[in-house]
């Protein structure tokens, strides 16, 4: 991905950017642009240089990005400090991640470990989503919220652990209704 793309994405997510000068500012586009430099180094299993590359944008950025994670074109990590994302990480097309998430693994796995994110997920500011699972299109997931299960797409998860809010509405509406459905049988004897 150029960083052209990536302003274009910062400027397409983030209002208060007034210019495309000012996006260069924007510590998400180095770590995505040093990350893409890493990661050709890694795939040439140039292990070493590419460590050193991630390294060092992450001491430049404060988002730490494993050079052997995937991510796709449009991905908006917005202020970013605190940010880790790890090694089989795949992180799909427009893609939006706040500060403090972590894309990480349980440490009890082998093989792929972290999580698969897809296209146009939102992840909110300090949420952690672990292990091998997956985050559907389009899903978002509230700030602080610990996901350590697949997310359909479409949906919002929030909490700890997170829950989809829109099934516990239902669950609720439900609820309401054989309660009330209780009350009226009650009365009828």
């Amino acid at each position: 991905m150029t960083a052209k793309k990536i302003i274009q994405a910062i400027r397409h997510n983030d209002p208060a950017i007034r210019s495309n000068r000012e996006a260069w500012l924007y510590p998400g586009l180095w770590a995505v642009l040093l990350h893409r430099c890493a990661n050709k180094h890694y795939r040439k299993h140039r292990f070493f240089l590419a460590r050193l590359i991630s390294q060092w944008a992450r001491k430049l950025t404060g988002i730490e990005i494993h050079p052997g994670a995937t991510i796709g074109h449009g991905l908006f990590i917005d202020h970013g400090a605190g940010v880790v994302i790890g090694e089989t990480c795949i992180i799909g097309d427009n893609v939006l991640i706040f500060h403090g998430v972590t894309l990480g693994g349980t440490g009890k796995q082998d093989g792929k470990r972290h999580p698969t994110i897809h296209d146009g997920a939102s992840i909110g500011a300090g949420a952690t989503i672990l292990g091998n699972i997956k985050i559907g299109t389009g899903a978002k997931i509230g700030a602080g919220a610990l996901v350590i299960s697949d997310v359909p797409n479409y949906t919002t998860f929030v909490g700890e652990p997170a829950r989809n809010t829109r099934q516990e509405a239902s669950l609720r509406s439900e609820i309401n209704a054989l309660k009330a459905r209780v009350d009226e049988l009650e009365k009828a004897v």
